[in-house]
């Protein structure tokens, strides 16, 4: 400060007025609890206070109230009018305070900028050396208004450095004509008009809520948002990388992709640090400062209200008493308009001035040296768009100067010849002389550029001392004298070129005379040669007509003779052609029109006669095709309806085979169970007995009692009192009880019910368990029928019996075969077999219950019974049962006819037993499918059994297959 011209007392009071800042920053404010909204400074920054006002020369107490407090004047207030003293807010008050504090700094700054400017003896110089050195991209973890202006200042540079750098440098290139490859940078225009834009920039709407009565940071940041909907530099804080930002509200901040990377900034404060301005009290305190430095600061402030406040509060115009003066209100004056005001002056003044920049880079976050991280530093430097910068100096020509330079140097040295030469050249020239690559340097329109690397070249050529220039000046002749030779050389090979271009042209004349002659001749008789070429042409449709006719079988002779015709008429018209003096194209086209109509005519009837033929052919041989796929198909067909029979028969044995082992299984297990059963039952008839007896004994004793009781009384005359036990009367058997109680379960009691009415009940009736319950008392009644007359049988014909029983053998008038009549189960066998496979059986007219059956039976002779030659005649029993009980029946013997019967029409013929008491399931290999049943049943005329009796059959499943 010394060497720019300070006194000591000026430097104590620069000292003092930035250690007042200092402490004015350190003083804070509270609300008191004297009245709701009023503001205090807190007891522990008033030291703070009272050196500050004793470091800027002003009174404590009026320094603390112009903070706390501002003053205003009524608008209706007289010549002195009415003051009015108004209480800021706890917010007002700090902005109060920032505001005097960037107030006075930034005119201490500026009184300082103005004294070392003041020492400097070049005050007329033009010419200068500026030094620029700005900021770097800020970005934390919050980040406010101080940070958004920086990385606005930033994106401003960075596109100052794309035009400098970038793009003039690429637009040179192309002026210049060079032809360089174009470089692709990153421009950031749309960030800056995001920023600065008016309408809609951040400043302008800032600076917009700022001058509302009650500006709100909320409002600001969605009005951002509003004004800017779809841009792709402005996103949501959501979008952060950081999980702290994406917690903020979108009314609460704002994302900016900036050039080198997306920076979230908070809004809360922005309006209040957007204004810079001081309200009237506290500029007036600092003008009546006891410090000439303060003074002088404020003395040319621009915005001030120019007023001075006395001791007593009443407020008085600087320069005139009484005038009417402002409110006193804080003011707002925009910072960043100031702050984009400065910045565009100092873009106008870079703009102006030649610039050369310095890429600094930040080798780590540590802050410690000799340390590199790579990735980090790559990131910046792509950010900072080096990358496309070093594209360039690697494609471009970084180093120039111009033609008319370097011919000035050495004008003065040339001999007259050369002095004379265009400067362009003579460069062209000196190159040549100094051996050059001519890859290290272009030639543009008024420059000449070198390749990186190449300026030692370039500096030889501007930095030459006299005798190396006196011997370049005499390779650039000897070099001209060899370009000059050459270009003799050159211009001697053109004129021989010229003679023999212009012998070729003779050459060429005679050709089209030539050709002239040919197209006068060709012009004469193309018609005729046109004409027979196409009469000629006729006759290759010959050869084709020719085959077609060897390939005919019917009319060849017929067809021969006109292709004949045909040939003979060719003949005649190629005479006539050539024979004839004058003939035109139209007359020759006429009769070959005509030539060519009999061949299109004739050419088409033998066409169609040798379609038709084929067609003739390939009708005959499709016919014979089809049959033999006809005969090939049905032969398949039948093949597989075979195959397919076969397994289906095989696969439902195995499904019978399956059954019968479970059925088999499960009835090993009910017997087990009903031997079990019948031990218990045992038991209880022996009990039963037991007891009967005793109670017969009882009963008997009783009588005796009773008649000695009535003998006495008959003597005495009195009477007897019939008396009774609980247990007195008779008990029926445990079967008995059994069959009462299976009667009693029924929900229908048919046992009064005609044979008629059961007949025309089955074969009528929709109910199910109806016909269920018919079914079974008519099937009860068919084993009490047949019971009875086997019994008779046996009394009545003794002899005949032991002739007609046998071993395996079916007696006369036998329903089944004596095998399942001897294996019928017993009634209480027959009751558990029954609950075993009532599951099993399902309800009668449903496929899943049909069951088939296939046993052999063995018959007595019936014309020698009894005699020698008595002999058993075999055969097969085939039965179809439709749930419980059987629909169709067969009986099959060798030289016989065979035995069709139907349920409902030959009930007293058929078997009357159930399946459960047949015993067929448990019978290994007697169950069958119902195809191998089926097709035995069609072969002996079943269909016409079941068609005449119709009406007549009771099987539901057999009623359902004949609808």
């Amino acid at each position: 400060m010394t060497d720019m011209g300070l006194a000591d007392s000026e430097k104590q009071d620069i000292y003092s007025v930035v250690a007042g800042v200092l402490h004015l920053g350190n003083v804070n404010f509270e609300e008191s609890g004297q009245a709701q909204g009023v503001v205090s400074v807190t007891p522990a920054s008033r030291p703070s206070l009272d050196k500050a006002a004793q470091l800027l020369g002003v009174d404590p107490a009026r320094l603390e109230e112009s903070l706390i407090t501002r003053i205003t004047q009524a608008a209706r207030g007289g010549a002195q009018g009415g003051i009015v003293r108004i209480a800021l807010r706890l917010d007002e008050a700090a902005s109060a305070r920032d505001a005097l504090a960037k107030a006075v700094y930034s005119r201490l700054f500026d009184y300082i900028v103005l004294r070392v400017n003041q020492a400097l003896p070049f005050s007329g110089s033009q010419s200068y050396i500026g030094v620029l050195d700005i900021a770097g991209f800020e970005y934390f973890q919050r980040n406010s208004y101080e940070q958004f202006s920086i990385n606005y200042c930033n994106e401003k540079l960075q596109q100052f450095f794309n035009e400098r750098v970038l793009k003039e440098e690429q637009q040179l290139y192309q002026k210049e004509g060079l032809n360089v490859k174009k470089i692709e940078f990153v421009d950031n225009q749309d960030c800056i008009d995001l920023i600065e834009a008016k309408g809609s920039g951040i400043f302008y709407l800032l600076d917009e809520q700022s001058k509302l009565p009650k500006p709100s940071p909320e409002t600001f940041t969605l009005e951002v948002y509003a004004k800017n909907k779809n841009h792709f530099r402005l996103a949501y804080p959501r979008k952060s990388k950081l999980k702290s930002h994406r917690e903020l509200r979108e009314d609460e901040g704002f994302l900016i992709r900036h050039f080198a990377g997306a920076v979230c900034y908070h809004t809360d404060q922005f309006i209040e640090k957007n204004n810079d301005a001081l309200h009237a009290s506290l500029e007036a305190i600092v003008k009546q400062s006891s410090s000439g430095l303060v003074r002088s600061l404020f003395d040319d402030a621009a915005g001030g209200v120019g007023a001075t406040v006395a001791a007593d509060g009443s407020v008085r115009k600087a320069g005139g008493g009484g005038s009417k003066i402002g409110t006193g209100k804080l003011a707002f004056i925009s910072v960043g308009s100031k702050f984009k005001a400065q910045l565009a002056q100092l873009m106008d003044k870079l703009r102006s001035t030649g610039t050369c920049f310095i890429r600094c880079i930040k080798p780590n976050v540590r802050m410690v040296d000799h340390l590199f991280e790579g990735a980090d530093i790559l990131s910046q430097l792509q950010c900072s768009g080096m990358a496309s910068v070093l594209d360039l100096m690697q494609q471009g020509y970084p180093s120039r100067t111009k033609f008319d330079e370097l011919y000035q140097l050495y004008k003065g040295r040339l001999p007259p010849q050369l002095s004379r030469l265009d400067p362009r050249l003579f460069c062209k020239l000196l190159f040549h002389a100094l051996g050059l690559n001519e890859n290290d340097f272009k030639f543009g329109i008024s420059k000449v550029f070198f390749r990186p690397g190449k300026f030692a070249e370039f500096d030889q050529l501007l930095r030459s001392d006299p005798e190396n220039i006196a011997a370049l000046v005499a390779k650039v002749k000897s070099w001209l004298v060899r370009y000059r030779w050459r270009k003799a050389q050159y211009c001697t090979w053109e004129v021989v070129k010229l003679r023999r271009k212009i012998a070729w042209r003779r050459e060429m004349l005679v050709k089209v005379q030539k050709t002239m002659r040919m197209w006068i001749c060709v012009k004469k008789y193309r018609p005729r040669i046109r004409g027979l070429a196409k009469v000629q042409s006729l006759r290759n449709r010959l050869s084709s007509m020719n085959d077609i006719v060897g390939q005919l079988k019917a009319d060849k002779d017929a067809a021969k003779k006109s292709v004949d015709t045909l040939i003979a008429e060719v003949d005649g018209v190629v005479k006539q052609i050539k024979s004839a003096q004058r003939m035109s194209y139209a007359e020759i086209d006429a009769i070959y029109s005509k030539l060519s109509a009999k061949f299109d005519a004739s050419f088409a009837e033998l066409k169609k006669r040798l379609e038709q033929q084929k067609v003739r052919e390939e009708q005959e041989r499709l016919r014979r095709i089809q049959e033999e796929m006809e005969r090939e198909r049905a032969k398949k067909a039948d093949e597989e309806r075979q195959r397919q029979q076969a397994e289906e028969e095989k696969r439902a044995k195995a499904e019978l085979e399956e059954r019968r082992r479970r059925e088999e299984a499960e009835r090993k297990k009910q017997e087990e169970a009903d031997r079990k059963a019948a031990a218990v039952l045992q038991k209880q008839m022996e009990e039963e007995a037991e007891a009967n007896r005793k109670q017969s004994q009882d009963q008997e004793q009783e009588r005796l009692d009773r008649e000695l009781a009535l003998r006495l009384a008959s003597e005495d005359a009195n009477q007897v009192e019939d008396l009774q036990g609980a247990g007195g009367g008779l008990t029926r058997g445990a079967n008995v009880l059994q069959k009462r109680a299976q009667m009693g379960n029924s929900k229908y009691d048919l046992s009064k019910w005609k044979y008629a009415e059961l007949r025309d009940t089955i074969n009528t009736s929709c109910d199910l368990e109806l016909l269920a319950a018919c079914r079974e008392e008519f099937q009860r009644r068919l084993k009490v029928y047949h019971e009875w007359k086997q019994k008779n049988k046996q009394r009545g014909a003794a002899s005949g019996a032991a002739g007609a029983g046998g071993a395996g053998g079916k007696s006369e008038g036998s329903r089944a075969p004596q095998s399942v009549l001897e294996n019928a189960v017993t009634v209480e066998g027959a009751v558990a077999a029954q609950r075993q496979l009532a599951g099993r059986i399902g309800e009668p007219g449903d496929p899943k219950s049909q069951r088939y059956f296939r046993i052999p039976f063995a018959r007595p002779n019936e014309l020698n019974r009894g005699t020698e030659a008595d002999q058993h005649s075999g055969g097969l029993w085939w039965a179809h049962f439709d749930g419980r009980w059987i629909a169709r029946q067969m009986e099959v013997q060798p030289g016989q006819p065979a035995v069709l019967l139907v349920a409902g029409v030959d009930d007293m013929s058929m078997c009357e037993l159930g399946l459960e008491e047949t015993g067929l399931p448990q019978k290994k290999g007697a169950e069958v499918t119902a195809t191998e049943f089926d097709r035995e049943w069609e072969k002996h005329g079943g269909a016409a059994v079941l068609k005449q009796h119709r009406a007549a059959v009771s099987s539901l499943f057999l009623k359902k297959n004949m609808k």
